[in-house]
């Protein structure tokens, strides 16, 4: 038995000396698992951080909130560290035990933010319990794309979606979830993601009016450009934020983009400390890398997204941007926008 143990270990020994040392560095480093959206952690920026920290960062992406939760929930969070994701969603991950709280005074970055996202109390979603559970990245704004063309004086209110001018040069969304929470914005409710029982009928009518107007809804950013661009479109609700702004002015078109008076539907991306996280500490090192200027400049040269660290152009001071929270009721949205979009008229839509 000895013989045998010592010739596994002189095997051992020997394949270990035929490996090249970077190989051998490469396996002793700490690992960091990382679960975040295409363009989060492209891998010049993984290299950056992986280079800095002596570590080997495994990236896996998702691309839809669906596919988020799969890979969380399969193992209640333990096998990531990190991971990416947007404050409506945020919630669930803290019932479901897989999200743990963030200190965010171990993140020195945290000052570069601008102001309205450093304020976390302000935030819908961020908290639980008094304890912070995100660290805000990036953002997207469904603000108001006009081509200038069209436009004497730019658009600056939602209502004008609505417009009778511009019948059948509009184009909208195809989301019941968000559709609603915008025609109550348009209406000038508050609680726009809390329908109350007496607000589902002026809703339902708002929304069939908007059907009337438009020339179509996208759903794709790539869709909307071509769309747009073929129709000689004049105003489009900008699910996408900048996304669209910048696809379509990379196809040549001069297009304006506003945040309307009422405020814009937007949505913020945080990363958040997995359940499973084995090294805080090497964590907070890439919270805090994620909010340095060259790298987060990155979400707006590359993806057209918000950056939480430097203001976007288009932006005013006086901007309002509501930052999406779980609704009341997903599926009765989703139903009652699948009867609107078909052309059923008030009574159809509403009935049971």
């Amino acid at each position: 038995m000895l013989g045998t143990r010592r010739c596994a270990l002189l095997l051992l020994s020997f394949c270990l000396a035929l490996l090249p040392m970077p190989a051998l560095q490469a396996a002793e480093r700490p690992v960091l698992r990382v679960l975040a959206w295409p363009g989060y952690a492209d891998p010049d920026v993984v290299q950056g951080f992986e280079q800095r920290h002596k570590v080997r960062v495994e990236v896996t992406q998702i691309d839809s909130d669906t596919a988020l939760w799969q890979r969380m929930s399969a193992n209640g969070g333990r096998d990531f560290d990190v991971f990416a994701v947007n404050t409506a969603e945020l919630q669930r991950y803290i019932d479901g035990g897989m999200a743990l709280p963030v200190d965010p005074a171990a993140i020195a970055n945290i000052r570069r933010q601008l102001p309205r996202f450093r304020q976390v109390e302000a935030i819908p979603g961020l908290l639980r319990g008094g304890q912070v559970y995100g660290i805000p990245y990036t953002y997207a704004e469904m603000g108001l794309i006009y081509d200038r063309s069209q436009f004497v004086v730019p658009p600056d209110s939602l209502r004008a979606l609505w417009d009778p001018a511009l019948h059948g040069r509009v184009l909208a969304y195809n989301g019941g979830t968000h559709n609603f929470s915008l025609a109550m914005l348009s209406l000038g409710s508050e609680q726009p993601f809390a329908l109350a029982s007496g607000d589902w009928r002026p809703a339902v009518e708002r929304l069939i009016e908007l059907r009337r107007n438009v020339l179509g809804f996208y759903t794709q950013p790539e869709e909307s450009v071509e769309v747009f661009r073929r129709h000689r479109v004049a105003l489009m609700l900008a699910n996408y934020g900048r996304q669209q702004l910048r696809l379509l002015r990379a196809a040549g078109a001069d297009v304006g983009y506003v945040i309307p008076r009422e405020g814009a539907l937007a949505w913020l991306d945080c990363w958040v400390v997995a359940s499973g996280v084995r090294d805080r500490r090497l964590v907070e090192a890439w919270l805090d890398y994620m909010l340095e200027p060259a790298v987060s400049d990155l979400l707006v040269s590359r993806q057209g997204l918000g950056s939480t660290i430097a203001e976007a152009a288009e932006n005013r001071p006086q901007d309002q941007l509501r930052w999406l929270v779980a609704v009341e009721d997903y599926a009765r949205r989703e139903r009652l926008w699948a009867r609107v979009i078909s052309g059923d008229r008030l009574h159809r839509v509403l009935a049971p």
